[in-house]
């Protein structure tokens, strides 16, 4: 990947409705070059999908909670359970595997108190927890889907060997 594959992936970040011309446009290329670039991304996996950003509050899931779980086991049966199960239930946003005191962090939304209570109670009975600790977000002061593309992972096409301009 280089520069332009960069500039591409951070419109396609920021938008990805604009039409192919208007990011080749952006990006110095022209649209059929453009298009490979893009096609290319998806292919190797750096573009992993496209999709609608949703704004939580007007489909009426205003209360974001922040659960922490510690483990009741630690043993490739109960992860699977554990995976398969918070993976099958839509309110879950994320799942990470933490290192440190707790062992998993959900990001969940839901409508509220008594549908989080609900959620709990299956979440609790997919496998055995030692503890779950759950806090609720009050306001959202940053969101963002786009991630910082660092120059690392991109190489500069107009040096070569030598570090001479093409």
């Amino acid at each position: 990947m280089d520069e332009i594959d960069r500039s591409l992936l951070d419109i396609l970040q920021q938008d990805a409705t604009l039409s192919i011309a208007q990011m080749a446009e952006r990006v110095g290329l022209s649209p059929t070059p453009c298009w490979k670039r893009i096609q290319k991304l998806e292919a190797g996996g750096v573009i992993t999908r496209r999709v609608a950003l949703v704004d939580p509050t007007r489909v009426g899931v205003d209360l974001s909670v922040l659960v922490s779980i510690e483990a009741g086991e630690h043993t490739p049966a109960w992860l699977e359970r554990f995976s398969a199960g918070v993976a099958a239930m839509p309110e879950v946003m994320e799942v990470y595997r933490m290192a440190g005191d707790v062992d998993y962090m959900l990001r969940v939304a839901v409508a509220d108190m008594t549908e989080y209570d609900r959620f709990y109670k299956r979440l609790i009975a997919l496998a055995p927890m030692k503890n779950v600790t759950s806090r609720f977000a009050m306001e959202r002061i940053k969101h963002t889907t786009a991630y910082p593309l660092h120059p690392s992972a991109f190489r500069d096409r107009r040096a070569v060997e030598g570090g001479e301009p093409e």
